[in-house]
C-alpha cells in the first residue's frame, strides 16, 4: 500500500494545527487596545511599586545596626523603582502608597520608622 504523498502532507498540517490549538488551550489573539493596554502598563507600574518599596524595607533592614531602627523613606522607593525598574518619574504620593501598603503587610510597625504617613 503507497500512500498519496498530498495526503500525507494534508494529514500531517491538520495534527500540526490541532498541536498548536492545544497549546494554545483556544485562547483568542485579540488586537491591542489602547485601553486594554494603559491598563495593563498601570497594572505593572503599581506592581513595581510595591516590589521596589519591598526592596527599599529589606535593604534598609540590612543597613539598620542591630539596636536602630529601620529608616525606610518615600525617596528610597522611588531611588529603587528607577534604578531596578526604570521608571524616569515617579510621582511621592504614588510610591507613598506603595510603601504604606507594604510598611503594613510586612509588620514594620515594630522595627521600622517611615515618612510614608506624612
Amino acid at each position: 500500500m503507497s500512500h498519496d504523498p498530498g495526503a500525507v502532507l494534508f494529514i500531517a498540517l491538520g495534527l500540526v494545527l490541532v498541536a498548536a490549538g492545544l497549546v494554545w488551550k483556544g485562547r483568542v489573539l485579540r488586537p491591542l487596545s489602547a485601553k486594554r493596554s494603559q491598563a495593563a502598563l498601570a497594572r505593572d507600574r503599581s506592581r513595581n511599586l510595591l516590589r521596589a518599596a519591598d526592596m527599599a524595607i529589606a535593604e534598609a533592614r540590612r543597613r539598620a545596626a542591630h539596636d536602630e531602627p529601620v529608616v525606610v523613606t518615600v525617596g528610597d522607593v522611588i531611588s529603587v523603582a528607577r534604578q531596578h525598574y526604570g521608571h524616569v518619574s515617579v510621582e511621592r504620593e504614588q510610591a507613598a502608597a506603595a510603601l504604606r501598603r507594604r510598611y503594613e503587610a510586612a509588620r514594620c510597625r515594630a522595627d521600622c520608622v517611615t515618612d510614608a504617613f506624612n
